[in-house]
């Protein structure tokens, strides 16, 4: 089986509280007094203490266009993919050089090239490295690009591959935009970066070990959650639809993928959600019934550095990386389809 050798988050160096952010973006989002009302309510009620920025809050005041904000997205983006990427190498022990394919993820800026490859001379990458840059998969590439690299190793076991994952959701601010879908996305998203080297079976290394994945996607989800690419950039698609979506599945979906690998609920010791908000947060718990305490590292996650959609069940698994042997895992997101995907880890004993 492929392992996990070492995840590692990254964050901007720019920190707010919440009520900071609030009191920033209320005269950029807010038109009257009652659209204040709400943007307070709405951020309020997001179990969020602090997130980062990708840039001094200050700036979102003047940003310009869409072509503005996608060259800072390159060149901060390349910034914290690289810091992630040398952090998480130098955990696992491995050089830059042995490297020999990554996948990389964001759905919140654009490029071409993509920020991978951009990265190849910066951190001594060999040219031959086998890059796969992905682009869309929103909150559910995290798992996803975990399960996709694993994939990759199974055929390839003497072989390093690596996911990063980077979002700076702040950049893709709509002002003027006073809709509930924006409100809630303003009071949720925040900024950031992971990176995840996983080895093949082969390979020294120790680590969790991926002992199965699957992805899911539903029917007749697809104005759930996602953006729009209009003349200002990112606009959100975000309804309360996605806990219905996982009220709906999740019990069968769990159910069955944990049975095909000789397991129940009541094996899985640690569960990696994705913290996609309070209400999502709920939807699993209660559609797995587990307990209060069940996803408490998840609902950290979100209270320090809210929601990063694709990094943010990496910073979850980072959080829980240190298991003790013998501990099995349940680690997965949704994002836009609506998808979802599962991958199943363990810790050898």
């Amino acid at each position: 089986m492929t392992r996990i050798a070492a995840v590692a988050p990254a964050l901007p160096v720019h920190r707010y509280t919440q009520a900071e952010i609030t009191a920033e973006l209320t005269p950029l989002l807010a038109h009257s007094d009652g659209h204040r009302a709400v943007l307070a309510r709405t951020h309020g009620n997001t179990r969020i203490d602090t997130r980062h920025t990708a840039l001094p809050l200050e700036r979102y005041r003047g940003l310009g266009s869409f072509g503005e904000t996608n060259a800072l997205f390159i060149q901060l983006a390349t910034e914290l993919c690289a810091e992630a990427l040398t952090t998480a190498l130098d955990s696992a022990g491995i050089a830059p050089a042995e490297v020999d394919f990554i996948l990389f993820t964001s759905v919140t800026g654009i490029s071409a090239p993509s920020i991978d490859a951009l990265l190849v001379a910066r951190l001594g990458l060999r040219p031959d490295v086998k890059r796969l840059p992905s682009y869309g998969l929103g909150c559910v590439a995290g798992a996803a690009g975990i399960a996709r690299v694993s994939d990759y190793l199974v055929g390839h076991p003497t072989e390093v591959g690596v996911l990063v994952a980077v979002e700076l959701c702040s950049l893709t601010l709509q002002r003027g935009d006073a809709s509930m879908a924006n409100f809630v996305a303003t009071g949720l998203f925040g900024d950031g970066a992971a990176a995840v080297v996983l080895v093949g079976d082969d390979r020294p290394e120790p680590g969790p070990t991926v002992r199965d994945t699957r992805s899911v996607t539903y029917p007749d989800s697809e104005g759930v959650i996602g953006f729009v690419v209009g003349e200002t950039g990112f606009e959100i698609i975000l309804t309360a639809e996605v806990a219905e979506v996982i009220g709906r599945h999740f019990p069968s979906n769990v159910a069955s993928f944990l049975a095909d690998n000789g397991l129940g609920i009541h094996d899985v010791d640690e569960w990696f959600a994705h913290p996609g908000g309070p209400r999502v947060l709920e939807a699993f718990a209660d559609a797995l019934r587990l307990g209060d305490d069940a996803l408490a590292r998840s609902y950290r996650s979100l209270a320090a550095v809210g929601n990063l959609s694709s990094v943010a069940v990496l910073h979850v698994l980072a959080d829980g990386f240190a298991e003790p042997p013998g501990t099995t895992g349940l680690l997965f997101a949704v994002g836009p389809g609506v998808s979802a995907e599962f991958v199943l880890l363990e810790w050898p004993r």
